[in-house]
């Protein structure tokens, strides 16, 4: 089996800061390539009244805990921030991280973090819309900043519509993250070349990603596995991690990945 990436996206709902730091001091120690959290501002696996933290704050204190792991969120919204504040946030959390940081980014979707923090939630067109406007604002807002972030800052946009978002993805990002089966990610990785071929992209520079939900190593979410992934082109592989945090198949995924 070739070698591939290992992130470990930690679930920041039902815990507390005490418990997060440990587990991504953790995953570090363990030699992960990435660690990230989401950018929604409630749980996403209850009613939403458990405790909760807000994303960007928490990669922020990656930053300082962690050594060796990209750090970032799994990913931002567009909606939530000003796209030239966000690049000089990211900018700002790289130098702290001495070059560690990747800018993931998506359009928004769950209504309740628009409601009740007063955005305006419009529609899956109109959100798509601004993040590409984001986007442009972003590279531009980069180019411009002083000092310039210490390392490349990837951008990675989450997502898997086929007029838009694969668009955008050929058109701007250096990353691209999606969720399976297999049979979803292998038609949306092929929009994605299709796209990297109408816009005069190398589809090879784009790094695939797949998020994965491993509750056990030998019994994964439905029938897919790690090598349906892996052979349908993904180079790292993201594993959604909740309180308690045990990294039991976060190290036999690891283990994989090292041969």
């Amino acid at each position: 089996m070739a070698r591939f990436k290992v992130g470990v996206q930690l679930y920041q709902q039902h815990t507390t800061i005490r418990d997060l730091r440990y587990a991504w001091q953790k995953a570090d120690a363990l030699g992960v390539d990435s660690i990230s959290c989401w950018d929604h501002f409630f749980p996403l696996f209850d009613d939403g009244s458990e405790s909760h933290f807000e994303g960007w704050s928490l990669v922020t204190a990656m930053a300082m805990d962690t050594e060796q792991a990209q750090i970032g969120t799994m990913v931002t919204c567009n909606s939530y921030r000003n796209p030239d504040l966000l690049a000089d946030i990211a900018r700002t959390v790289d130098h702290l991280s001495n070059g560690r940081v990747f800018l993931g980014i998506g359009s928004g979707w769950f209504a309740q973090d628009y409601e009740e923090y007063g955005y305006e939630f419009g529609t899956a067109g109109s959100r798509l819309k601004d993040l590409e406007w984001g986007l442009e604002r972003i590279k531009s807002r980069l180019a411009k900043l002083n000092p310039k972030p210490i390392g490349k800052m990837p951008i990675l946009i989450g997502g898997a519509g086929e007029k838009v978002t694969l668009r955008l993805v050929a058109e701007h990002a250096d990353a691209w993250n999606t969720f399976g089966p297999p049979e979803h990610y292998a038609h949306k990785s092929q929009i994605l070349d299709e796209w990297c071929e109408k816009v005069g992209r190398d589809p090879k520079s784009i790094e695939r990603t797949v998020s994965v939900n491993r509750r056990t190593p030998i019994e994964p979410d439905g029938d897919d596995t790690i090598e349906d992934y892996l052979a349908l082109g993904a180079q790292q592989i993201i594993v959604g991690v909740g309180h308690p945090f045990d990294f039991t198949t976060l190290e036999y995924i690891l283990k994989m990945a090292r041969g």
